[in-house]
């Protein structure tokens, strides 16, 4: 959603439109800090170690992927693909929201952190934040359409999963975290997520 709002008031610009667009671009770094954090510190299936595979075995993966049968059980956190999708969008929104913040449309609007680069700087990566935003879009596309081709085509059922944080597998699963902990663990990485950004814009 919040993606929808700044592509929506980004494109429509207006002092009103801005102003929202840069409250979402807030929001936005917030979460990615937060994502960033959960998976080095919080559930298991979250973190990149228990997610992130080499290129092998995504190489592996996209043969038996390309297969009628598919043999591969479905995954408890995320397939060695989707991980690749993850990285790549967490770098993307990274890249659009720190460039968002030194850049400046020589009109009405500037990041809050401009003060901090040359002028130059603050145009090239405004460049940047111009160019990149496409591929956020086309990030999302590919990533809402293997959505629903796991969840109607390979009935490898996502979407309530990614909902809940939790998915009904053929075989069970040993619990590797408790409720609770991952509740608080994940209160706390939110707090200081928004807390570090909400410095970087006032102080810094």
């Amino acid at each position: 959603m919040l993606i929808g709002i700044s592509f929506y008031t980004g494109l429509s610009g207006g002092f009103v439109e801005m102003d929202y667009h840069m409250i979402s671009g807030y929001c936005i770094l917030s979460l990615v800090l937060f994502r960033i954090l959960w998976g080095l510190f919080g559930g298991y299936y979250a973190r990149f170690t228990t997610f992130v595979k080499g290129p092998g075995t995504i190489i592996r993966y996209l043969k038996n992927l390309s297969t009628k049968t598919f043999n591969t059980k479905p995954y408890a956190g995320h397939n060695p693909l989707g991980a690749l999708s993850i990285v790549f969008i967490l770098l993307v929104l990274l890249t659009q929201t720190v460039t968002g913040m030194f850049a400046n449309d020589d009109i009405m609007l500037e990041g809050p952190l401009v003060h901090l680069v040359s002028y130059d700087t603050s145009r090239m990566l405004t460049g940047i934040h111009k160019t990149n935003k496409w591929i956020i879009g086309a990030l999302v596309l590919v990533h809402l359409l293997a959505i629903l081709f796991y969840q109607f085509y390979k009935k490898d059922r996502l979407i309530i999963p990614m909902i809940t944080g939790r998915k009904l597998l053929s075989e069970p699963v040993a619990m590797k975290d408790s409720l609770p902990r991952e509740l608080l663990l994940g209160g706390v990485a939110l707090a200081i997520s928004a807390s570090a950004v909400y410095v970087l814009i006032t102080y810094v």
